[in-house]
């Protein structure tokens, strides 16, 4: 069997959001949604949900460590928490300018 090839040109690039929790942060999935249509996000992962001890009465987003390949975040809503891990090349302040603007 020999490989199909595609007919015209692909579109650009774009990453992706993973589905991996029955359970997110009020509001994170729309916003991590917007943040993936960047050509410069790879992958946005949700991760671990807890429960903080403060109210955070709107969303927010927070980058928090590096990690191989890109940033950890910390979602807030709530007393609600969320680790998000996302895999892009940008530097910390490129990733938090454009977390300002989506949250704008």
């Amino acid at each position: 069997m020999g490989k199909r090839k595609s007919k015209g040109k692909k579109g650009p690039a774009t990453g992706r959001v993973v589905i991996t929790h029955s359970t997110y942060v009020p509001g994170l999935i729309e916003l991590l949604e917007k943040l993936v249509a960047y050509p410069e996000i790879q992958t946005i992962t949700p991760a671990v949900i807890s429960r903080a001890k403060s109210n955070s009465p709107q969303m927010r987003l927070k980058v928090s460590v590096p990690i191989t390949g890109g940033h950890k975040l910390i979602a807030r809503k709530g007393k609600s928490a969320q680790e998000v891990f996302v895999i892009t090349q940008w530097t910390k302040e490129e990733l938090e300018s454009a977390i300002a603007h989506i949250l704008s």
